[in-house]
């Protein structure tokens, strides 16, 4: 009886395509982090815009709002709500923004912060 060798049943382009298969895995499970980064941040307040600004800079602003002050905080190439007036926190509880469309919405003050780069991502379809 002939035992045969596992080795000996896969074939040179066997192992081609295997190694193809290899790398298209990689690359898929790497590519929806590749989107780029973000590069400005757009502050709002009451539905206009108050700055259009780079993440180059590390900065604070102060943004005014119906209820007071919002504190923006712009430190490497992230930006984050630091403290807003508004009684339940929901924009400073959102923590540091990093990637292009993610955004901070203070309802009660009217005040936004969204991310924008070269490539729009959504965490969400409209209609």
């Amino acid at each position: 009886m002939k035992v045969f060798a596992a080795a000996s049943l896969i074939k040179s382009g066997d192992w081609l395509t295997m190694a193809a298969a290899a790398a298209l895995i990689a690359w898929l499970a790497l590519a929806p982090w590749r989107q780029g980064g973000a590069e400005r941040v757009v502050i709002r307040s009451g539905g206009q815009v108050f700055a259009d600004l780079g993440l180059l800079r590390d900065r604070s602003i102060s943004v005014p709002g119906p209820l007071g002050i919002s504190h923006i905080r712009i430190e490497n190439r992230r930006v984050r709500v630091a403290s807003d007036p508004s009684p339940r926190q929901y924009c400073v509880k959102q923590g540091w923004l990093e990637r292009p469309g993610e955004s901070a919405i203070c309802l009660p003050n009217q005040v936004s912060v969204e991310l924008t780069g070269r490539v729009k991502l959504y965490d969400s379809l409209n209609y």
